[in-house]
């Protein structure tokens, strides 16, 4: 959804048109991946950093336009909320010390933000849900006024059935009984983006969604809602319960989700993934541009696909594939599932945990899919996002005989080796490897992420006689104090 448009609202005709071109898309992407040498060239990662806007108190600023028009930078792009801005890092090769340079790009943009933001009364603040936000900081004068967030809600309220609204367990469960699509807005990310050849795309997919409960559990930074403390990440329930407008009750059989963990391992090329998005799932903004892209690929160009590209930006998939017509045109995976925060360190530290996995692990992967179903893979995800840290979830054995659970952290300590060798094979630099894992070394030693810290601290706050907002406020500060320091959560002390 990150393309700019100039329409709000669209007729039958337009959606037609547009299910026609989507297909036309899909025929135009096999005939290029088919093409000897397409997507190949060397590993790249790059990131999406999304961020909170603060006024003095803690609370939301809701001048994310001013902010991006004084940042005059292109890479600096408005989010769904006007509290909200994310910056698309500089990709990097994946070879010698990448997390570092992911690093030094997030802290010197958060300097700079810092600076702009201090002269409109605030700061920036990397977290994946603000403690601090309120009912009042949701509905549409807190969305920022760019059509392509209009059409979003108005698509997304024609599709929504009366019933849907936000229900989440946890310590304080939660019920709301309306939802809105800025409610989606209080969740943010740091979406890592892996350029993969296609010939290694489906295996490294398969290890990625294999991986991606481990490295949410040990990432979670978002357990606090409205003051209510949820799940260990609650953009997980909140971020597909605000977007799914399916209804709960009447239904034999309801359309997937659109914002879904997958629907099976990948056993068949990449087309397999676009393919899916197209069948699957509904338009929602039909945006048509004059390219024919089949004939593009058959004169030797590459098409833009901008139609297929923006029917991808709303489907909100934990992993996401992506084709990229720009420069040296290539295939990417897009890893949705971690939050924003705590720290750059922190982020660096996840990445290098992810890619490490994946790249360990892709050559035994066959035989870890047999051992666990998909079904298994996506109840490791879930539970990974409500217990954090603290998770059991189900991990494969070639040698087992039925299915058994174990604490994710002792599965992801048996598995740090693997992810130093997954590293290294790509090219990343021994000290690059070792000074990241051993972040994550320490959060497992410490049994201290982001989300606990900040339960932690909450409910020791709310022992005393501070309400639930000013115990949110004192926890918002002390967050920031520490965020900024770049000193690993693991290190953290109390309040």
């Amino acid at each position: 959804m990150g393309r700019a448009i100039n329409k709000t609202s669209f007729s039958q005709r337009d959606f037609n048109a547009f299910r026609r071109k989507l297909h036309r898309c899909l025929s135009a992407l096999e005939l290029l991946l088919e093409r000897p040498g397409f997507g190949c060239g060397e590993a790249s990662i790059g990131a999406e950093l999304e961020l909170y806007l603060l006024d003095r108190q803690g609370l939301p600023l809701p001048k994310n336009v001013a902010i991006q028009k004084q940042f005059d930078d292109p890479q600096l792009a408005l989010e769904l909320n006007r509290y909200n801005l994310e910056y698309n890092l500089s990709p990097v090769s994946a070879t010698g010390t990448p997390f570092s340079t992911l690093e030094q790009q997030m802290l010197d943009v958060l300097r700079r933000l810092q600076v702009l933001t201090e002269k409109e009364g605030g700061s920036v603040l990397p977290i994946g849900i603000l403690p601090t936000l309120r009912r009042d900081d949701f509905g549409e004068s807190a969305m920022t006024d760019e059509p392509r967030y209009h059409a979003l809600a108005n698509v997304l309220h024609q599709m929504r059935d009366q019933s849907c609204g936000i229900n989440i367990d946890g310590e304080d469960a939660i019920h709301l009984v309306q939802s809105d699509v800025t409610m989606e807005g209080a969740c943010t990310s740091f979406q890592l983006h892996y350029r993969v050849e296609p010939a290694r795309f489906t295996s490294l997919w398969n290890c990625i969604q294999l991986v991606t409960p481990l490295v949410l559990g040990l990432a979670a930074n978002s357990p606090l809602l409205l003051g209510h403390r949820l799940w260990h990440e609650t953009r997980v329930p909140l971020f597909k319960q605000s977007i799914d407008g399916r209804g709960t009750v009447g239904y034999e059989w309801r359309d997937p989700a659109r914002v879904s963990f997958g629907h099976g391992w990948l056993s068949d090329d990449p087309m397999a993934l676009f393919r899916e998005m197209v069948q699957l799932y509904r338009p929602m903004i039909p945006l048509r541009t004059d390219e024919d892209p089949v004939k593009v690929v058959e004169q030797g160009g590459i098409p833009r696909l901008e139609e297929l590209c923006l029917h991808d930006g709303t489907i909100w998939s934990w992993n996401r594939p992506i084709y990229d017509p720009e420069g040296d045109a290539h295939l990417r995976i897009e890893m949705r599932a971690l939050p924003a925060g705590p720290t750059p360190i922190d982020m660096a530290a996840n990445s290098a945990l992810f890619i490490g996995l994946a790249e360990g692990l892709v050559d035994q992967v066959a035989p870890l899919l047999s051992a666990l179903p998909f079904p298994y893979a996506e109840y490791n995800f879930y539970r990974a996002s409500q217990f954090g840290l603290e998770a059991k979830v189900l991990w494969p054995d070639i040698t087992q005989n039925g299915l058994r659970e174990r604490p994710l952290v002792e599965v992801v300590r048996q598995l740090l080796p693997v992810a130093a060798q997954g590293l290294e094979k790509i090219g990343v630099d021994h000290s690059e490897s070792q000074r990241l894992l051993a972040v994550i070394d320490d959060r497992l030693s410490n049994g201290r992420t982001g989300a606990i810290w900040q339960m932690t601290q909450y409910s020791k706050l709310l022992s005393g006689s501070l309400s639930r907002m000013e115990a949110c406020q004192q926890l918002v500060t002390a967050y920031g104090e520490r965020s900024t320091s770049n000193t690993p959560v693991s290190e953290w002390s109390d309040i």
